[in-house]
């Protein structure tokens, strides 16, 4: 989060905060939720409703939001599975909740990573809390992989936080140190000169980058004074008090803005952004996941890296023609879109899946260029901030007039309805059906076969717990529709297909009864079986017949009365005859 700021100590306007977006917390990113319970217009949170707001934090790679009132309070909400949120739990909080651990502090500054959150308060000191697997939390030992209460890092004179995916960055008022980095060190992104690789192991090829829980100044900026930083989800831009602008850390698809790809582990200055071309003071500076953005003279907005899912890759600064002559005071980018505060306007583009960029209902989702939101206009933008799937609007509440009396409220409720199940209504009806149709084929079976009744009410009991006939009628019921076939014949439950299957299997089980009960009842005939089996094992053509019938897996049966006895019997019965005809031939002198 970025904002055009006066270095003058004055008192702070707040506003009403504004939200756009997902709601669904915890599958962002993991897994595909219900788009109805995205808030795709500006919408005000119930707990904020009246609170005068003067800041909002949510990065590229966040899920979760920091807000700051100007009592110095700290609100947070939204995923917390890391404990980002600083309330002593992994508890999700779905509204706006104050972190009881900063009560003490006036905070002014914060910034928002993937699993972390860094904040700073007025009188120059930092907190963290969330995820401290890589030392992002800054506090001097990466042992501890979570922290779920604020804790103090090891920095001070702080006047700004910025926080990428897993690093965290301090700008401070310590001459010679004016920026500060620690975390993850992989790509660069803070900017040591070093990625600190190593093999876990000595016969190993797996590779680990060692975590910087220390925060360290940049050595390259010792003469130097930044005065605004943004970070990217592995990148960085800042800007020194001469307006010259720099990147370092991850280049792909040319958000660094050096004309390459090429990872810079130290900062490097933008060559755009030299002689008739510096920033001016209280320039905007932001850093999407795979791109960036400042404002330079006039008030022009220059973009670069990966501005769009299609089209080429912006490998240097180029100017947004879309905005020019546009007054932009704040602009933050998330994931793949992008807000901008310009003058009496809101305006936002880019790649949109939850109702981020604000259009409305009716609306477009998604915009190639820049649009205004038409829910906010004539409204005065004070900060912006983009999430993952998210944002954030802060506006004045003094220009708004009635206008924020017509937004609707959100309270969190939707968040507690069932999103996946189908309407109780639907799924009564549908088994109704499904009953009534099984008690007719009931009824109709129990005066020729009582005895099958119980196989089959068991077997229609299997049928309702089916996951996957379930997740048919499931996926009916969402549409709308009815879990019912089309025309006469079709359209049968499975119920009623797997009945009639398993009426076939009784009537061979009693067939199979029935002649085992004759042959019980007939021993002389079975003794002629046998004799007759004997015989035609012993008869060469009957076995070739049977031995190639064997090999193609089928069964040696004989014909007759005597039929399905087992192989091994049969192969007795041959033995035993073969020797009495031994017996009777006389044997030679």
């Amino acid at each position: 989060m970025t904002t055009a700021e006066n270095e003058k100590k004055e008192e702070v306007k707040g506003g009403e905060l504004l939200f756009c977006g997902v709601t669904e917390w915890d599958d962002v990113g993991r897994r595909k939720g219900s788009s109805e319970l995205n808030l795709v217009s500006p919408t005000r949170l119930r707990p904020l409703v009246g609170v005068d707001i003067r800041y909002v934090a949510a990065g590229c790679a966040s899920v979760h939001c920091v807000a700051l009132d100007v009592d110095g309070r700290c609100f947070t909400w939204g995923r917390n599975d890391k404990g980002q949120l600083g309330h002593g739990d992994r508890v999700r909080r779905d509204m706006p909740t104050i972190v009881s651990g900063l009560a003490s502090y006036k905070v002014v500054k914060a910034g928002s990573g993937k699993s972390h959150t860094v904040v700073a308060t007025e009188d120059g000191l930092s907190f963290s809390f969330g995820w401290n697997k890589h030392g992002q939390l800054g506090t001097g030992s990466a042992k501890k992989e979570f922290e779920l209460d604020p804790v103090r890092c090891l920095v001070t004179e702080v006047t700004k936080v910025s926080c990428g995916a897993d690093f965290s960055v301090w700008l401070t008022s310590v001459e010679g140190a004016s920026i500060l980095t620690a975390g993850l060190p992989q790509y660069g992104q803070l900017g040591h000169g070093s990625d600190m690789e190593y093999n876990t192991k000595d016969s190993s090829v797996k590779l680990a980058y060692e975590a910087q829980p220390r925060p360290t100044a940049i050595a390259s900026f010792a003469d130097e004074t930044i005065v605004n930083v943004a970070c990217g989800s592995n990148h960085t831009v800042a800007v020194d008090s001469k307006g010259y602008v720099y990147t370092w850390g991850f280049g792909g698809y040319g958000r660094l803005g050096h004309r390459e790809q090429k990872d810079e582990f130290t900062p490097r200055r933008v060559d755009v952004f030299t002689k008739h071309n510096v920033l001016p003071p209280g320039a905007v500076v932001s850093a999407g996941s795979a791109n960036s953005a400042v404002t330079a003279g006039a008030g022009q907005m220059y973009m670069w890296g990966k501005i769009k899912n299609n089209g080429d890759d912006l490998m240097y600064p180029k100017p947004l023609m879309d905005l020019s002559g546009w007054n932009v005071r704040c602009m933050d980018s998330g994931y793949m879109h992008h807000f901008v505060g310009a003058e009496s306007s809101c305006i936002s583009w880019g790649q949109c899946h939850s109702g981020e960029l604000g259009y409305g209902p009716h609306q477009q989702k998604s915009s190639a260029i820049p649009k205004k939101v038409d829910a906010l206009e004539d409204m005065h933008v004070i900060s912006v901030a983009c999430g993952f799937a998210h944002s954030l609007v802060v506006v004045d509440r003094t220009n708004a007039g009635d206008q924020l009396d017509q937004l609707e409220i959100y309270d969190g409720e939707g968040v507690e309805e069932p999103r996946a199940e189908p309407s109780p209504a639907k799924q009564t009806k549908k088994q109704a059906a499904a009953a009534k149709t099984s008690n007719k084929r009931k009824k109709s079976k129990e005066a020729s076969d009582p005895e099958d009744e119980e196989e089959n009410n068991n077997e229609e009991d299997h049928d309702d717990s089916d996951p996957e006939a379930n997740a048919v009628a499931e996926k009916k019921s969402k549409r709308g529709g009815k879990a019912a076939g089309r025309g006469r014949g079709r359209g049968r439950p499975p119920a009623a297909q797997n009945i009639q299957q398993e009426e076939k299997r009784a009537a061979a089980k009693a067939s199979n009864k029935r002649k085992k009960s004759k042959e019980a009842s007939d021993p002389e005939d079975e003794e002629e079986n046998n004799n007759e089996e004997d015989g035609d094992d012993s008869d060469p053509e009957a076995n070739a017949v049977a031995e190639k019938k064997s090999k193609r897996g089928g069964k040696a049966s004989g014909r007759g009365r005597g039929r399905g006895r087992p192989a091994s019997a049969k192969k007795e019965d041959s033995g035993a005859a073969s020797a009495k005809r031994g017996r009777g031939r006389p044997k030679k002198a």
